[in-house]
């Protein structure tokens, strides 16, 4: 295996943080196996995104442009980024383990009939081969799995990887792209609130869960995330009970995250919450309860109540 395709998530005239991370990552196994990688542009009006990709040293970048292409299509994304891996001879595509991700590398994979890892935490060139680890059941084990096809699909959790810096002057090939008949098209993309950071991207998160006893304290939450420039966080149970949005759900059937620090206020730990932080490189739980199981994952622990500990916590930062 000597070719690496990495394709280039944006969104809003920004490269998604996950792509830096996966250049960073590409040009590590590239260099280990003596081969090379491109990176694959798709949009439109995305020349002013080579700079960011550049910066990372993506050394050769492939420009797919079609105005049809201006927002997200799966079916238009999907058939230009298989044409790309089958121009390239690509034996390895790369993409973040985001929504967009998710999406796009199931049908790029069955086009291609190869073999796909999803949210893999680990991607790595060992011993002539592609080690790859990848939670299963809920993150209760972590499974090293090796793919067998001749084109191989990955796609990587968000802040497992550094983005590291590595300036250069790019090749750039850019293409007129037909993304053949639409089906659908999307009209539009609602985000949340402007300037919030998205908990799958960010380096700090506090999440708040049913020990804060109400909305109306999350304010508490949102004061510490300040404090600290986190993302803010919650709990499947509060998401539930209509107190915080779907967005800051973390877990099983919310995002999956990897910040190197996580704060879980009052979050009893229940396994479909775990299975969605985990990975986090250092844990701090705070919960009246001295036996909730978040405590068995977590590197530092505070017993008592939230409403009583998150305002002096707040004060002395």
């Amino acid at each position: 295996m000597n070719r690496i395709l990495v394709f280039a998530e944006h969104r809003n005239g920004e490269i998604k943080k996950i792509t830096l991370e996966n250049l960073t990552l590409a040009r590590r196994i590239s260099g280990q196996m003596g081969g090379n990688f491109t990176t694959v542009l798709i949009g439109w009006n995305t020349s002013s995104l080579l700079a960011q990709l550049a910066r990372y040293g993506a050394e050769n970048i492939v420009l797919y442009q079609n105005e049809k292409l201006s927002l997200y299509n799966p079916e238009g994304y999907a058939r230009l980024l298989t044409a790309a891996v089958v121009e390239q001879q690509a034996e390895l595509l790369i993409l973040g383990a985001t929504a967009l991700g998710k999406d796009l590398a199931p049908r790029v994979a069955a086009r291609l009939k190869a073999a796909l890892a999803s949210d893999c935490t680990k991607c790595d060139w060992e011993n002539g081969d592609l080690k790859i680890v990848r939670p299963m059941y809920a993150g209760k084990v972590r499974s090293a799995i090796r793919l067998k096809s001749a084109i191989r699909i990955v796609t990587i959790r968000p802040n497992i990887y550094p983005a590291i810096e590595h300036p250069i002057t790019p090749v750039v090939t850019e293409k007129q792209a037909d993304p053949g008949e639409l089906k659908s098209s999307v009209l539009e993309i609602i985000s949340g609130a402007k300037n919030k950071l998205d908990v799958t991207e960010a380096d700090i998160i506090v999440s708040g869960g049913r020990g804060m006893k109400g909305p109306e304290n999350f304010q508490l939450i949102t004061a510490l995330a300040e404090k600290l420039g986190a993302a803010q966080g919650a709990s499947r149970a509060v998401v539930d009970a209509g107190w915080r949005p779907y967005a800051e759900q973390v877990g099983q059937t919310g995002k999956t995250v990897s910040p190197t620090l996580y704060i879980a206020v009052g979050i009893s730990g229940a396994i479909q919450h775990l299975a969605g932080m985990s990975s986090s490189k250092y844990i701090v739980a705070i919960n009246k309860d001295p036996e909730a199981p978040i405590f068995k994952i977590a590197d530092y622990g505070i017993v008592g109540d939230a409403l009583e500990i998150l305002p002096k916590l707040i004060a002395a930062l």
